[in-house]
């Protein structure tokens, strides 16, 4: 495959890292915010980056299984955060390689009918359930996961672009 103009050749990304930026991202999820309706939902964000960007590595059920830990530690309906992730983790793997040619601001614009979907997925499987309509500032936490898709890119990425080991063999 060819590289887009201008993209840089990154690293193998270490599956560790991975897990420990998932890991932070459940902890920084489970943290007493408040119960706000607009607080982005973070990990959301982290398995959406990683669904684009290594889909083959972190999938549909590793959103399955931090979904119900979500809807458990929310005590939520079990299963309504854990399907918003798997069909976030589906579109992400279906969308991975046209989103991988385009650069971040671009890619941020391609997510947010994504996290709209996952929100809109939670809140009417709410609904569904006898729940109440949270009001029109939903509408704000995919916006702000949005604007967050380039530091989010930006800080995940990070790792991947240290300069490999200088070789006086090798010319790289």
């Amino acid at each position: 495959m060819i590289m887009p103009r201008g993209q840089e050749l990154l690293m193998p990304v270490n599956p560790l890292f991975i897990a420990l930026s998932i890991i932070i991202a459940l902890a920084l999820n489970m943290l007493p915010w408040g119960g706000w309706a607009w607080m982005p939902d973070l990990l959301l964000v982290v398995l959406a980056f990683w669904g684009v960007h290594q889909s083959g590595r972190v999938g549909m059920t590793t959103g399955f299984v931090l979904g119900l830990c979500m809807d458990v530690h929310q005590s939520a309906l079990l299963g309504q955060h854990a399907l918003s992730y798997v069909l976030m983790m589906f579109a992400c793997r279906m969308a991975s390689r046209r989103m991988l040619w385009f650069n971040v601001l671009i890619q941020a614009g391609h997510m947010l009918p994504l996290f709209v979907l996952a929100h809109g997925v939670a809140v009417l499987v709410r609904m569904v359930a006898g729940g109440i309509f949270p009001g029109p500032q939903t509408l704000v936490a995919p916006l702000i996961e949005t604007l967050l898709w380039p530091l989010a890119s930006w800080l995940l990425l990070a790792p991947q672009r240290r300069p490999p080991d200088r070789d006086s063999n090798r010319p790289l």
